[in-house]
């Protein structure tokens, strides 16, 4: 039986979990292909030589992250005609194109299932499985560390700052959480499923994006008591002939799919008229779960012919979308203040869903939701309730997503 060299960059926590599992699972693999995958060389910062492992690898696998070296090896990789795996979200999402422009070129495979979702296989069910369907939107969670926090927060009324502690202390978060918290990482994931789901070449700067730092444990108790739950989602849908491609914390009623997606858990729903909706969930994060989602694009690199992205096309994106919100306001209790917020959010057409008021004197809270209107004229009206006198604090606002699927 011949052998399947794999060339390995980067030994951190997945690639030392990858190493593990290929030595693991290498007969089992042999089985299935015919060939048995081995590790050819492995580089890290103080050992291996790039192109000496290059030379001895039918396949490299990319895990050291970051835009440099990761996009020149890459791109060397494909040019000299090895297939290339890599959970490198950020590399795709802003060199994607230079990317799979030289994996058909080279007429090679370029995998990247650990780079979004971690081991819920989005990235093959959008390329592959409903490669014929018209998709419409893909949405979801795409960032475990801030899933975790979030549930945290609705669980034990903890703070932001709180939640986040135990986040890094379980080892769900890093260090510097910047990436993850501040929307980053899911932004660069969307960008990705974007590309694939609607093959216009959709770059990470092209993406809004919000993150989770100054939610409060206010803002999820009064969600609470309106039925809904808090998530970092992400969303990129057909808008008016063009694209919008999103990030940002969003309440959720109870019969959305992914309001009941808790802990470090990722999930994205598909929608498109000829299959409804599928929504897929797993385990977002950890060394051994994106092991064994580089294992699988391993093996399929094994099979050929070799599948990178149809070239891409020019794509609108679009910015100013419709949604339900739900605004937050410290005011002082005095006659007359529901009126005049009531009556600023009338003047740009906003209708009042559900109203909560609590607290009396100078420490009155009021919690409003309104029915789904264009961002543009929300923000329009926020900017108008901002100047009224009897605020404390300015106003502060969250995206409310109302759909409901049955």
């Amino acid at each position: 039986m011949s052998s399947f060299r794999v060339g390995l960059l980067g030994h951190g926590t997945v690639g030392a979990a990858f190493d593990a599992l290929l030595r693991e699972r290498a007969d089992a693999v042999a089985a299935s292909t015919g060939r048995r995958p081995e590790l050819s060389g492995v580089l890290t910062s103080s050992r291996g030589d790039f192109d000496e492992i290059l030379d001895a690898s039918d396949l490299v696998v990319e895990l050291i992250g970051g835009l440099e070296p990761a996009r020149e090896y890459a791109l060397r990789a494909l040019r000299s005609r090895r297939h290339v795996v890599s959970a490198n979200k950020q590399l795709l999402a802003q060199h994607g194109e230079e990317l799979f422009d030289a994996a058909r070129e080279a007429g090679v495979d370029l995998r990247f299932e650990a780079a979004v979702g971690g081991v819920v296989p989005v990235v093959r069910v959008v390329q592959e499985t409903l490669a014929a369907a018209h998709v419409e939107r893909v949405h979801g969670i795409v960032n475990g560390t801030t899933n975790f926090i979030l549930t945290e927060m609705a669980r034990t009324g903890a703070s932001y700052s709180e939640a986040l502690a135990d986040a890094q202390r379980l080892g769900f978060a890093e260090a510097d959480p910047s990436d993850d918290v501040d929307g980053t990482d899911a932004a660069a994931k969307m960008a990705i499923l974007a590309r694939l789901a609607f093959g216009g070449a959709v770059s990470l700067d092209q993406v809004t994006y919000e993150g989770i730092e100054h939610v409060t444990a206010d803002d999820i108790a009064y969600a609470r008591e309106l039925g809904l739950s808090l998530k970092l989602v992400g969303t990129a849908e057909r808008v008016d002939g063009g694209l919008s491609v999103r990030v940002h914390p969003a309440f959720l009623y109870a019969g959305h799919p992914l309001a009941s997606v808790d802990g470090s858990f990722n999930a994205v729903t598909i929608e498109s008229p000829t299959i409804t909706e599928i929504t897929l969930s797993g385990p977002g994060a950890g060394g051994s779960q994106t092991a064994s989602a580089v294992l699988g694009d391993v093996v399929s690199a094994m099979l050929p012919p070799a599948t990178p992205p149809a070239p891409a096309t020019p794509v609108v994106i679009v910015g100013d979308v419709e949604s339900a919100f739900y605004l937050h306001l410290e005011v002082a209790d005095r006659p007359g203040v529901l009126a005049q917020v009531a009556e600023l959010l009338g003047l740009q057409g906003i209708s009042v869903k559900s109203v909560v008021q609590r607290g009396l004197g100078g420490d009155a809270r009021l919690t409003i939701v309104v029915h789904p209107v264009r961002e543009s004229r929300f923000l329009a009206a926020v900017g108008l309730i901002g100047r009224l006198d009897f605020l404390r604090v300015p106003p502060r606002w969250i995206r409310v997503i109302e759909e409901v699927f049955e």
